[in-house]
Protein backbone atom coordinates (compact mmCIF):
# COMPACT_ATOMS: atom_id res chain seq x y z
CA UNK A 1 0.00 0.00 0.00
CA UNK A 2 1.41 3.39 -1.01
CA UNK A 3 1.72 6.41 1.26
CA UNK A 4 -1.35 8.14 -0.23
CA UNK A 5 -3.51 5.01 0.18
CA UNK A 6 -2.30 4.63 3.77
CA UNK A 7 -3.17 8.25 4.52
CA UNK A 8 -6.66 7.82 3.01
CA UNK A 9 -7.22 4.73 5.15
CA UNK A 10 -6.23 6.57 8.34
CA UNK A 11 -7.92 9.92 7.72
CA UNK A 12 -10.33 11.35 5.12
CA UNK A 13 -8.98 12.40 1.73
CA UNK A 14 -7.73 16.01 1.58
CA UNK A 15 -6.06 16.09 5.02
CA UNK A 16 -2.39 16.08 5.94
CA UNK A 17 -1.65 13.90 8.98
CA UNK A 18 0.78 15.57 11.36
CA UNK A 19 0.69 13.22 14.33
CA UNK A 20 -0.93 9.93 15.48
CA UNK A 21 -0.86 8.97 19.15
CA UNK A 22 -2.68 6.70 21.59
CA UNK A 23 -4.51 8.78 24.19
CA UNK A 24 -6.70 7.06 26.81
CA UNK A 25 -7.32 3.89 24.77
CA UNK A 26 -8.26 5.81 21.63
CA UNK A 27 -6.34 6.96 18.57
CA UNK A 28 -5.81 10.72 18.43
CA UNK A 29 -4.95 12.01 14.93
CA UNK A 30 -3.79 15.57 14.41
CA UNK A 31 -4.40 16.75 10.83
CA UNK A 32 -4.78 19.87 8.74
CA UNK A 33 -6.10 20.78 5.31
CA UNK A 34 -3.97 20.52 2.16
CA UNK A 35 -5.31 23.76 0.73
CA UNK A 36 -3.49 27.04 1.35
CA UNK A 37 -6.54 29.19 0.68
CA UNK A 38 -10.21 29.21 1.61
CA UNK A 39 -13.33 30.70 0.00
CA UNK A 40 -15.02 33.60 1.76
CA UNK A 41 -18.75 32.81 2.32
CA UNK A 42 -19.61 36.51 1.85
CA UNK A 43 -18.04 37.27 -1.54
CA UNK A 44 -17.04 33.78 -2.79
CA UNK A 45 -13.42 34.85 -3.33
CA UNK A 46 -10.36 32.95 -2.12
CA UNK A 47 -8.16 34.32 0.64
CA UNK A 48 -4.72 33.21 1.88
CA UNK A 49 -4.43 35.70 4.78
CA UNK A 50 -4.49 33.55 7.94
CA UNK A 51 -5.85 35.31 11.01
CA UNK A 52 -5.54 32.53 13.62
CA UNK A 53 -5.92 28.80 14.22
CA UNK A 54 -7.89 26.57 16.54
CA UNK A 55 -8.43 22.82 16.99
CA UNK A 56 -11.71 21.23 15.93
CA UNK A 57 -12.37 17.69 17.20
CA UNK A 58 -14.12 15.21 14.92
CA UNK A 59 -15.16 11.62 15.60
CA UNK A 60 -14.08 9.19 12.86
CA UNK A 61 -14.49 5.52 12.01
CA UNK A 62 -12.87 3.17 14.60
CA UNK A 63 -9.55 1.50 13.75
CA UNK A 64 -7.83 -1.58 15.25
CA UNK A 65 -10.55 -1.97 17.89
CA UNK A 66 -10.19 1.59 19.16
CA UNK A 67 -12.27 4.75 18.74
CA UNK A 68 -10.65 7.43 16.56
CA UNK A 69 -10.71 11.17 17.16
CA UNK A 70 -9.31 13.67 14.65
CA UNK A 71 -8.00 16.95 16.02
CA UNK A 72 -8.41 19.10 12.94
CA UNK A 73 -6.41 22.33 12.76
CA UNK A 74 -8.92 24.86 11.45
CA UNK A 75 -7.80 28.30 10.31
CA UNK A 76 -9.51 31.66 10.45
CA UNK A 77 -8.92 33.85 7.39
CA UNK A 78 -9.20 37.56 6.71
CA UNK A 79 -11.23 38.41 3.62
CA UNK A 80 -9.06 40.01 0.92
CA UNK A 81 -12.00 42.00 -0.52
CA UNK A 82 -12.19 45.46 1.03
CA UNK A 83 -15.93 45.93 0.40
CA UNK A 84 -16.95 42.52 1.76
CA UNK A 85 -18.93 42.68 4.99
CA UNK A 86 -17.32 39.44 6.18
CA UNK A 87 -14.01 40.41 7.73
CA UNK A 88 -12.96 37.12 9.34
CA UNK A 89 -14.26 33.68 8.44
CA UNK A 90 -13.44 30.06 9.26
CA UNK A 91 -12.22 27.82 6.48
CA UNK A 92 -14.70 25.30 5.07
CA UNK A 93 -13.53 21.75 4.52
CA UNK A 94 -14.50 19.54 1.61
CA UNK A 95 -17.89 17.86 1.76
CA UNK A 96 -16.26 14.42 1.93
CA UNK A 97 -14.23 15.52 4.98
CA UNK A 98 -16.77 17.13 7.29
CA UNK A 99 -19.83 19.34 7.03
CA UNK A 100 -19.99 22.79 8.59
CA UNK A 101 -20.43 22.64 12.40
CA UNK A 102 -20.35 18.84 12.27
CA UNK A 103 -18.77 16.85 15.11
CA UNK A 104 -18.30 13.74 12.92
CA UNK A 105 -16.44 13.12 9.69
CA UNK A 106 -18.56 12.69 6.56
CA UNK A 107 -17.81 8.98 6.28
CA UNK A 108 -18.82 8.37 9.91
CA UNK A 109 -21.94 10.49 9.45
CA UNK A 110 -22.89 8.32 6.46
CA UNK A 111 -22.57 5.14 8.56
CA UNK A 112 -24.69 6.74 11.29
CA UNK A 113 -27.29 7.66 8.67
CA UNK A 114 -27.48 4.12 7.31
CA UNK A 115 -27.73 2.63 10.81
CA UNK A 116 -30.65 4.95 11.51
CA UNK A 117 -32.33 4.01 8.23
CA UNK A 118 -31.96 0.29 8.85
CA UNK A 119 -32.67 0.02 12.58
CA UNK A 120 -34.21 3.24 13.86
CA UNK A 121 -33.30 4.86 17.19
CA UNK A 122 -32.63 2.56 20.14
CA UNK A 123 -31.57 -0.57 18.20
CA UNK A 124 -29.15 1.45 16.06
CA UNK A 125 -27.71 3.20 19.14
CA UNK A 126 -27.10 -0.17 20.79
CA UNK A 127 -25.34 -1.53 17.69
CA UNK A 128 -23.30 1.66 17.26
CA UNK A 129 -21.92 1.30 20.81
CA UNK A 130 -20.78 -2.23 20.00
CA UNK A 131 -19.10 -0.92 16.84
CA UNK A 132 -17.19 1.70 18.90
CA UNK A 133 -19.18 4.53 17.35
CA UNK A 134 -21.26 5.70 20.34
CA UNK A 135 -24.14 7.90 19.26
CA UNK A 136 -27.48 8.60 20.93
CA UNK A 137 -30.86 7.51 19.57
CA UNK A 138 -31.92 11.15 19.17
CA UNK A 139 -28.81 11.92 17.12
CA UNK A 140 -29.52 8.94 14.88
CA UNK A 141 -33.06 10.09 14.18
CA UNK A 142 -31.93 13.70 13.64
CA UNK A 143 -29.36 12.46 11.11
CA UNK A 144 -32.02 10.46 9.24
CA UNK A 145 -34.29 13.51 9.10
CA UNK A 146 -31.50 15.90 8.13
CA UNK A 147 -30.17 13.78 5.26
CA UNK A 148 -33.61 13.01 3.84
CA UNK A 149 -33.70 13.98 0.17
CA UNK A 150 -37.19 15.25 -0.67
CA UNK A 151 -36.54 15.48 -4.40
CA UNK A 152 -38.22 12.61 -6.27
CA UNK A 153 -38.37 11.47 -9.87
CA UNK A 154 -41.74 12.27 -11.44
CA UNK A 155 -43.73 9.00 -11.54
CA UNK A 156 -46.03 7.87 -14.33
CA UNK A 157 -47.32 4.55 -12.89
CA UNK A 158 -48.26 4.55 -9.20
CA UNK A 159 -49.92 2.25 -6.69
CA UNK A 160 -52.09 3.65 -3.87
CA UNK A 161 -53.30 1.87 -0.75
CA UNK A 162 -54.06 2.62 2.89
CA UNK A 163 -52.10 1.63 6.00
CA UNK A 164 -53.00 1.80 9.67
CA UNK A 165 -51.64 4.37 12.08
CA UNK A 166 -53.87 2.63 14.63
CA UNK A 167 -55.84 -0.33 13.34
CA UNK A 168 -59.57 0.33 13.09
CA UNK A 169 -59.25 3.98 14.10
CA UNK A 170 -56.80 5.98 12.00
CA UNK A 171 -55.35 5.31 8.56
CA UNK A 172 -52.83 6.89 6.21
CA UNK A 173 -52.09 6.49 2.49
CA UNK A 174 -48.95 5.09 0.86
CA UNK A 175 -48.02 5.89 -2.76
CA UNK A 176 -45.48 3.74 -4.65
CA UNK A 177 -43.72 4.17 -7.98
CA UNK A 178 -44.43 0.79 -9.57
CA UNK A 179 -41.80 1.22 -12.28
CA UNK A 180 -38.92 2.01 -9.90
CA UNK A 181 -40.33 -0.12 -7.06
CA UNK A 182 -39.99 2.67 -4.49
CA UNK A 183 -42.18 4.48 -2.00
CA UNK A 184 -42.62 8.04 -3.24
CA UNK A 185 -44.86 9.53 -0.53
CA UNK A 186 -46.85 8.93 2.63
CA UNK A 187 -50.06 10.89 3.26
CA UNK A 188 -51.43 11.54 6.77
CA UNK A 189 -54.92 10.13 6.05
CA UNK A 190 -56.92 8.34 3.38
CA UNK A 191 -59.58 10.96 2.73
CA UNK A 192 -60.68 11.66 -0.83
CA UNK A 193 -59.69 15.32 -0.60
CA UNK A 194 -56.11 14.57 0.52
CA UNK A 195 -55.49 11.99 -2.22
CA UNK A 196 -57.17 14.18 -4.84
CA UNK A 197 -54.97 17.18 -3.95
CA UNK A 198 -51.83 15.01 -4.14
CA UNK A 199 -52.75 13.61 -7.55
CA UNK A 200 -53.63 17.02 -9.01
CA UNK A 201 -50.04 18.16 -8.45
CA UNK A 202 -48.77 15.27 -10.62
CA UNK A 203 -50.54 15.39 -14.00
CA UNK A 204 -47.83 13.18 -15.53
CA UNK A 205 -49.34 10.07 -13.88
CA UNK A 206 -50.99 7.83 -16.49
CA UNK A 207 -51.77 4.59 -14.56
CA UNK A 208 -53.09 4.26 -10.99
CA UNK A 209 -53.24 0.81 -9.36
CA UNK A 210 -55.53 0.76 -6.32
CA UNK A 211 -57.73 -1.47 -4.19
CA UNK A 212 -61.47 -1.71 -4.81
CA UNK A 213 -62.45 0.88 -2.19
CA UNK A 214 -64.51 3.79 -3.47
CA UNK A 215 -62.38 6.54 -1.91
CA UNK A 216 -59.29 6.18 -4.09
CA UNK A 217 -61.45 5.48 -7.12
CA UNK A 218 -63.33 8.79 -6.81
CA UNK A 219 -60.17 10.75 -5.95
CA UNK A 220 -58.37 9.46 -9.05
CA UNK A 221 -61.37 10.10 -11.29
CA UNK A 222 -61.67 13.70 -10.12
CA UNK A 223 -57.97 14.60 -10.10
CA UNK A 224 -56.76 12.70 -13.18
CA UNK A 225 -59.68 11.74 -15.42
CA UNK A 226 -57.25 10.82 -18.20
CA UNK A 227 -55.38 8.28 -16.01
CA UNK A 228 -56.08 4.56 -16.38
CA UNK A 229 -57.22 2.93 -13.11
CA UNK A 230 -56.26 -0.68 -12.35
CA UNK A 231 -58.02 -2.71 -9.64
CA UNK A 232 -55.88 -4.96 -7.48
CA UNK A 233 -55.98 -8.60 -8.64
CA UNK A 234 -55.58 -10.09 -5.17
CA UNK A 235 -58.55 -8.12 -3.86
CA UNK A 236 -60.66 -9.25 -6.82
CA UNK A 237 -59.91 -12.90 -6.09
CA UNK A 238 -60.47 -12.43 -2.37
CA UNK A 239 -63.80 -10.68 -3.00
CA UNK A 240 -64.93 -13.59 -5.18
CA UNK A 241 -63.97 -16.09 -2.46
CA UNK A 242 -65.80 -14.01 0.15
CA UNK A 243 -68.91 -13.90 -2.05
CA UNK A 244 -68.85 -17.71 -2.31
CA UNK A 245 -68.46 -17.98 1.48
CA UNK A 246 -71.50 -15.74 1.95
CA UNK A 247 -73.48 -17.98 -0.39
CA UNK A 248 -72.48 -21.03 1.68
CA UNK A 249 -73.53 -19.27 4.89
CA UNK A 250 -76.98 -18.59 3.45
CA UNK A 251 -77.31 -22.28 2.53
CA UNK A 252 -76.30 -23.74 5.90
CA UNK A 253 -79.86 -24.69 6.86
CA UNK A 254 -80.22 -26.75 3.67
CA UNK A 255 -76.75 -28.25 4.19
CA UNK A 256 -77.63 -29.39 7.69
CA UNK A 257 -80.76 -31.11 6.39
CA UNK A 258 -78.70 -32.67 3.59
CA UNK A 259 -76.35 -34.19 6.14
CA UNK A 260 -79.41 -35.77 7.84
CA UNK A 261 -79.09 -33.71 10.97
CA UNK A 262 -80.93 -30.42 11.27
CA UNK A 263 -79.96 -30.35 14.94
CA UNK A 264 -76.82 -31.99 16.35
CA UNK A 265 -77.03 -34.55 19.15
CA UNK A 266 -75.93 -32.76 22.38
CA UNK A 267 -74.64 -36.04 23.82
CA UNK A 268 -72.01 -36.27 21.09
CA UNK A 269 -70.67 -32.72 21.57
CA UNK A 270 -67.66 -31.65 23.58
CA UNK A 271 -68.15 -29.05 26.29
CA UNK A 272 -66.87 -26.20 24.11
CA UNK A 273 -69.14 -27.26 21.23
CA UNK A 274 -72.08 -27.58 23.63
CA UNK A 275 -71.58 -23.98 24.78
CA UNK A 276 -71.52 -22.82 21.16
CA UNK A 277 -74.68 -24.83 20.45
CA UNK A 278 -76.54 -23.27 23.42
CA UNK A 279 -75.55 -19.81 22.19
CA UNK A 280 -76.82 -20.73 18.71
CA UNK A 281 -80.19 -21.76 20.18
CA UNK A 282 -80.50 -18.39 21.92
CA UNK A 283 -79.60 -16.59 18.71
CA UNK A 284 -82.05 -18.74 16.77
CA UNK A 285 -84.99 -17.56 18.92
CA UNK A 286 -84.05 -13.94 18.27
CA UNK A 287 -83.54 -14.64 14.55
CA UNK A 288 -86.99 -16.27 14.27
CA UNK A 289 -88.57 -13.17 15.81
CA UNK A 290 -86.71 -10.89 13.39
CA UNK A 291 -87.67 -13.06 10.39
CA UNK A 292 -91.33 -12.93 11.47
CA UNK A 293 -91.22 -9.13 11.52
CA UNK A 294 -89.45 -9.08 8.13
CA UNK A 295 -92.16 -11.29 6.61
CA UNK A 296 -94.78 -8.81 7.82
CA UNK A 297 -93.01 -6.06 5.84
CA UNK A 298 -91.49 -4.26 8.84
CA UNK A 299 -88.50 -2.09 7.96
CA UNK A 300 -85.06 -2.75 9.42
CA UNK A 301 -85.14 0.55 11.33
CA UNK A 302 -88.51 -0.34 12.91
CA UNK A 303 -87.23 -3.82 13.88
CA UNK A 304 -84.18 -2.24 15.54
CA UNK A 305 -86.45 0.02 17.60
CA UNK A 306 -88.84 -2.78 18.52
CA UNK A 307 -86.31 -5.49 19.44
CA UNK A 308 -83.33 -3.48 20.62
CA UNK A 309 -80.91 -5.49 18.47
CA UNK A 310 -78.15 -3.78 16.52
CA UNK A 311 -78.81 -2.74 12.92
CA UNK A 312 -75.94 -4.96 11.78
CA UNK A 313 -77.55 -8.01 13.44
CA UNK A 314 -80.95 -7.37 11.85
CA UNK A 315 -79.33 -6.86 8.43
CA UNK A 316 -77.39 -10.15 8.79
CA UNK A 317 -80.61 -12.04 9.51
CA UNK A 318 -82.37 -10.34 6.60
CA UNK A 319 -79.56 -11.43 4.26
CA UNK A 320 -79.64 -15.04 5.48
CA UNK A 321 -76.63 -14.85 7.79
CA UNK A 322 -76.08 -15.98 11.42
CA UNK A 323 -76.85 -19.61 10.51
CA UNK A 324 -73.55 -21.20 11.62
CA UNK A 325 -73.71 -23.27 14.79
CA UNK A 326 -70.01 -23.86 15.30
CA UNK A 327 -67.25 -21.29 14.87
CA UNK A 328 -64.05 -23.04 13.84
CA UNK A 329 -60.54 -21.79 13.28
CA UNK A 330 -57.44 -23.38 11.83
CA UNK A 331 -55.69 -25.26 14.62
CA UNK A 332 -52.28 -26.87 15.04
CA UNK A 333 -53.78 -30.30 14.24
CA UNK A 334 -55.36 -29.40 10.88
CA UNK A 335 -52.23 -30.03 8.73
CA UNK A 336 -51.90 -33.47 10.37
CA UNK A 337 -55.48 -34.73 9.95
CA UNK A 338 -54.63 -36.88 6.92
CA UNK A 339 -51.78 -38.52 8.84
CA UNK A 340 -54.05 -39.09 11.84
CA UNK A 341 -56.71 -40.71 9.65
CA UNK A 342 -54.11 -43.04 8.16
CA UNK A 343 -52.80 -44.04 11.61
CA UNK A 344 -56.35 -44.52 12.90
CA UNK A 345 -57.33 -46.78 10.00
CA UNK A 346 -54.01 -48.60 10.54
CA UNK A 347 -55.24 -49.71 13.96
CA UNK A 348 -53.68 -47.16 16.35
CA UNK A 349 -56.54 -45.79 18.50
CA UNK A 350 -54.54 -44.68 21.56
CA UNK A 351 -54.26 -40.87 21.86
CA UNK A 352 -50.85 -40.89 23.58
CA UNK A 353 -49.38 -43.27 21.00
CA UNK A 354 -50.79 -41.16 18.16
CA UNK A 355 -49.19 -38.07 19.70
CA UNK A 356 -45.80 -39.80 19.99
CA UNK A 357 -45.93 -40.84 16.33
CA UNK A 358 -46.83 -37.31 15.22
CA UNK A 359 -44.12 -35.88 17.45
CA UNK A 360 -41.55 -38.05 15.70
CA UNK A 361 -42.64 -36.54 12.37
CA UNK A 362 -42.31 -32.92 13.53
CA UNK A 363 -45.66 -32.14 15.18
CA UNK A 364 -45.29 -29.19 17.58
CA UNK A 365 -48.65 -29.44 19.38
CA UNK A 366 -49.38 -30.84 22.81
CA UNK A 367 -50.64 -34.24 23.95
CA UNK A 368 -54.10 -32.95 24.90
CA UNK A 369 -54.93 -31.84 21.34
CA UNK A 370 -54.37 -35.33 19.96
CA UNK A 371 -56.10 -37.19 22.82
CA UNK A 372 -59.23 -34.97 22.44
CA UNK A 373 -59.28 -35.74 18.72
CA UNK A 374 -59.07 -39.47 19.48
CA UNK A 375 -61.89 -39.19 22.04
CA UNK A 376 -64.19 -37.44 19.54
CA UNK A 377 -63.35 -40.06 16.91
CA UNK A 378 -64.26 -42.89 19.27
CA UNK A 379 -67.57 -41.19 20.14
CA UNK A 380 -68.46 -40.87 16.45
CA UNK A 381 -67.72 -44.53 15.77
CA UNK A 382 -69.59 -45.65 18.91
CA UNK A 383 -72.81 -43.98 17.68
CA UNK A 384 -73.48 -45.51 14.23
CA UNK A 385 -76.61 -44.45 12.39
CA UNK A 386 -76.97 -41.14 14.25
CA UNK A 387 -75.38 -39.08 11.51
CA UNK A 388 -72.41 -36.78 11.93
CA UNK A 389 -71.60 -35.42 15.36
CA UNK A 390 -71.49 -31.78 14.20
CA UNK A 391 -72.06 -30.17 10.82
CA UNK A 392 -68.93 -28.32 9.66
CA UNK A 393 -68.98 -24.54 9.68
CA UNK A 394 -69.62 -22.52 6.53
CA UNK A 395 -65.94 -21.67 6.23
CA UNK A 396 -64.95 -25.35 6.36
CA UNK A 397 -67.65 -26.27 3.81
CA UNK A 398 -66.43 -23.49 1.46
CA UNK A 399 -62.84 -24.70 1.79
CA UNK A 400 -63.77 -28.32 1.09
CA UNK A 401 -65.90 -27.43 -1.94
CA UNK A 402 -63.16 -25.33 -3.55
CA UNK A 403 -60.28 -27.74 -2.81
CA UNK A 404 -59.10 -30.23 -5.42
CA UNK A 405 -60.67 -33.67 -4.97
CA UNK A 406 -57.27 -35.38 -4.77
CA UNK A 407 -56.49 -33.22 -1.73
CA UNK A 408 -59.51 -34.44 0.23
CA UNK A 409 -59.79 -37.50 2.42
CA UNK A 410 -62.45 -40.12 1.69
CA UNK A 411 -64.78 -38.77 4.39
CA UNK A 412 -64.34 -35.18 3.16
CA UNK A 413 -65.02 -36.17 -0.46
CA UNK A 414 -68.17 -38.04 0.64
CA UNK A 415 -69.30 -34.95 2.58
CA UNK A 416 -68.81 -32.68 -0.44
CA UNK A 417 -70.72 -35.08 -2.68
CA UNK A 418 -73.69 -35.07 -0.28
CA UNK A 419 -73.73 -31.27 -0.22
CA UNK A 420 -73.50 -30.99 -4.02
CA UNK A 421 -76.38 -33.43 -4.51
CA UNK A 422 -78.64 -31.69 -1.98
CA UNK A 423 -77.81 -28.02 -2.78
CA UNK A 424 -77.06 -27.84 -6.54
CA UNK A 425 -77.24 -24.03 -6.46
CA UNK A 426 -73.94 -24.01 -4.55
CA UNK A 427 -72.30 -25.99 -7.35
CA UNK A 428 -73.14 -23.32 -9.93
CA UNK A 429 -71.91 -20.59 -7.58
CA UNK A 430 -68.66 -22.48 -6.99
CA UNK A 431 -68.17 -22.93 -10.72
CA UNK A 432 -68.65 -19.19 -11.19
CA UNK A 433 -66.00 -18.46 -8.54
CA UNK A 434 -63.56 -20.88 -10.18
CA UNK A 435 -64.18 -19.35 -13.61
CA UNK A 436 -63.51 -15.88 -12.25
CA UNK A 437 -60.29 -17.00 -10.55
CA UNK A 438 -59.21 -18.63 -13.82
CA UNK A 439 -59.79 -15.37 -15.72
CA UNK A 440 -57.60 -13.50 -13.24
CA UNK A 441 -54.79 -16.08 -13.31
CA UNK A 442 -54.78 -16.48 -17.09
CA UNK A 443 -55.29 -12.72 -17.64
CA UNK A 444 -58.02 -13.07 -20.24
CA UNK A 445 -61.16 -10.92 -20.09
CA UNK A 446 -62.99 -12.35 -23.12
CA UNK A 447 -65.56 -14.02 -20.84
CA UNK A 448 -65.97 -11.21 -18.28
CA UNK A 449 -69.20 -9.69 -19.66
CA UNK A 450 -70.85 -13.11 -19.97
CA UNK A 451 -69.69 -14.03 -16.48
CA UNK A 452 -71.27 -10.89 -14.98
CA UNK A 453 -74.59 -11.57 -16.69
CA UNK A 454 -74.66 -15.14 -15.38
CA UNK A 455 -73.59 -14.08 -11.88
CA UNK A 456 -76.45 -11.57 -11.60
CA UNK A 457 -78.90 -14.50 -11.47
CA UNK A 458 -77.10 -16.12 -8.51
CA UNK A 459 -76.04 -15.13 -4.97
CA UNK A 460 -73.06 -13.46 -6.70
CA UNK A 461 -75.41 -10.62 -7.70
CA UNK A 462 -73.87 -8.00 -5.38
CA UNK A 463 -70.30 -8.90 -6.39
CA UNK A 464 -71.22 -8.85 -10.09
CA UNK A 465 -72.85 -5.41 -9.78
CA UNK A 466 -69.69 -4.10 -8.11
CA UNK A 467 -67.58 -5.39 -10.99
CA UNK A 468 -69.92 -3.78 -13.50
CA UNK A 469 -69.70 -0.40 -11.73
CA UNK A 470 -65.90 -0.60 -11.82
CA UNK A 471 -65.71 -2.15 -15.29
CA UNK A 472 -62.68 -0.33 -16.69
CA UNK A 473 -60.50 -0.92 -13.63
CA UNK A 474 -61.47 -4.60 -13.45
CA UNK A 475 -60.69 -5.17 -17.14
CA UNK A 476 -57.36 -3.39 -16.70
CA UNK A 477 -56.58 -5.64 -13.72
CA UNK A 478 -57.08 -8.72 -15.90
CA UNK A 479 -55.23 -7.54 -19.01
CA UNK A 480 -52.55 -5.14 -17.71
CA UNK A 481 -49.31 -6.26 -16.02
CA UNK A 482 -49.69 -3.72 -13.21
CA UNK A 483 -51.20 -4.56 -9.84
CA UNK A 484 -51.05 -3.38 -6.24
CA UNK A 485 -49.13 -6.35 -4.88
CA UNK A 486 -45.92 -4.35 -4.76
CA UNK A 487 -47.66 -1.66 -2.72
CA UNK A 488 -48.84 -4.30 -0.25
CA UNK A 489 -45.23 -5.40 0.14
CA UNK A 490 -44.16 -1.84 0.91
CA UNK A 491 -46.92 -1.66 3.54
CA UNK A 492 -45.42 -4.74 5.19
CA UNK A 493 -42.07 -2.95 5.31
CA UNK A 494 -43.76 0.14 6.73
CA UNK A 495 -45.30 -1.97 9.53
CA UNK A 496 -41.85 -3.36 10.35
CA UNK A 497 -40.39 0.14 10.54
CA UNK A 498 -43.25 1.33 12.78
CA UNK A 499 -42.73 -1.59 15.16
CA UNK A 500 -38.99 -0.95 15.32
CA UNK A 501 -39.84 2.54 16.57
CA UNK A 502 -42.52 1.21 18.95
CA UNK A 503 -45.31 2.77 16.86
CA UNK A 504 -44.26 6.34 17.76
CA UNK A 505 -42.72 7.45 14.48
CA UNK A 506 -44.01 10.68 13.00
CA UNK A 507 -44.80 11.07 9.34
CA UNK A 508 -41.55 12.85 8.44
CA UNK A 509 -39.44 10.12 10.04
CA UNK A 510 -41.42 7.37 8.30
CA UNK A 511 -40.87 9.16 5.00
CA UNK A 512 -37.14 9.46 5.67
CA UNK A 513 -36.79 5.77 6.47
CA UNK A 514 -38.97 4.47 3.65
CA UNK A 515 -37.77 6.90 0.96
CA UNK A 516 -33.92 6.78 1.10
CA UNK A 517 -31.91 8.75 -1.48
CA UNK A 518 -31.27 6.98 -4.77
CA UNK A 519 -27.56 7.86 -5.06
CA UNK A 520 -24.84 7.15 -2.51
CA UNK A 521 -22.21 9.79 -1.67
CA UNK A 522 -19.14 9.66 -3.91
CA UNK A 523 -16.70 8.97 -1.08
CA UNK A 524 -18.39 5.61 -0.34
CA UNK A 525 -17.26 4.36 -3.75
CA UNK A 526 -13.61 5.40 -3.51
CA UNK A 527 -11.12 2.56 -4.00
Amino acid sequence: MGDSALRDAIAPTGLVIEKVENVRSQLQITARSLSRTSICPGCDRPSARVHSRYHRTLADLPAHGRPVRISLVARRFRCATSRCRTRIFVERFRADVAATFSRRTARLDSIVHHLGLALGGRPAASLARRLLMPVSKDTLLRTVRRRFDKTQVKPTIVGIDDWAWKRGQRYGTIVCDLERRRVIDLLPDRSVSTVEAWLKKRPEITIIARDRGGGYRHAAARALPHARQVADRWHLMENASQAFLDAVRKSMRAIRHALQRAEPDPHLLTRAERLQYEGFKRRQNADDMIRTLLLKGTSIKAIVRATGYARKTVRQVARGGRSDIFRTRIGSLDPWLVTLDAEWHGGCHNGAELWRRLKGRGFQGGLRVVTEWATRRRRDEAAPGRGPRAVPSARVVARLMTAARDQLSISEARLVTMIEDAVPALVSVRNLAERFHRMIRQQTDCDLATWIEEARETPFRSFANGLSDDWDAVRAAITDPWSNGQTEGQITKLKLVKRQMYGRAKLDLLRARLMPPCDQPAYLHQK
